[in-house]
């Protein structure tokens, strides 16, 4: 595990994933096909805890310009920028990799430095590179 240091505020826009974990590669294909530069853009999947101990998961892309969020009909969002704990997973879309997602969120959580009321990040960089990220206190 590393610090990494998001240096600026990135704004994102999605939707909540209701079929959590089952639907999040429909979500993000979904949304990859309204955007019309869908692959031209960074991706972020976006998960806390509900009152009730279950995730909540956004799939959202980083918004390009202003008010795109409104555009496309879709809820916009900030993710912090400041310190994070991180976790590079390479080639992410392997199965076994994508299951073992959830414990290396779970442990990095369990970090002394983790601050637990912020929402998970799942930042996918490429096709083979996705960064865990959980914001430091």
């Amino acid at each position: 595990m590393e610090k990494y240091t998001l240096s600026k505020d990135v704004p994102v826009f999605g939707f909540q994933v209701k079929s959590f974990p089952q639907g999040i590669g429909d979500a993000f294909d979904a949304l990859m096909r309204k955007i019309p530069d869908g692959k031209q853009r960074a991706y972020y999947g976006v998960s806390k805890m509900d009152d009730k101990g279950a995730i909540v998961y956004y799939a959202d892309a980083e918004e390009k310009m202003p008010g795109e969020a409104e555009k496309y009909g879709y809820e916009r969002k900030i993710i912090p920028r400041g310190d994070y704990l991180a976790e590079t997973i390479h080639d992410w879309h392997d199965q076994a990799k994508l299951a073992c997602i959830k414990d290396v969120f779970h442990t990095m959580m369990q970090d002394k430095r983790a601050d637990n009321t912020k929402p998970c990040i799942e930042w996918y960089k490429t096709d083979a590179e996705m960064l865990c990220l959980v914001h430091m206190k």
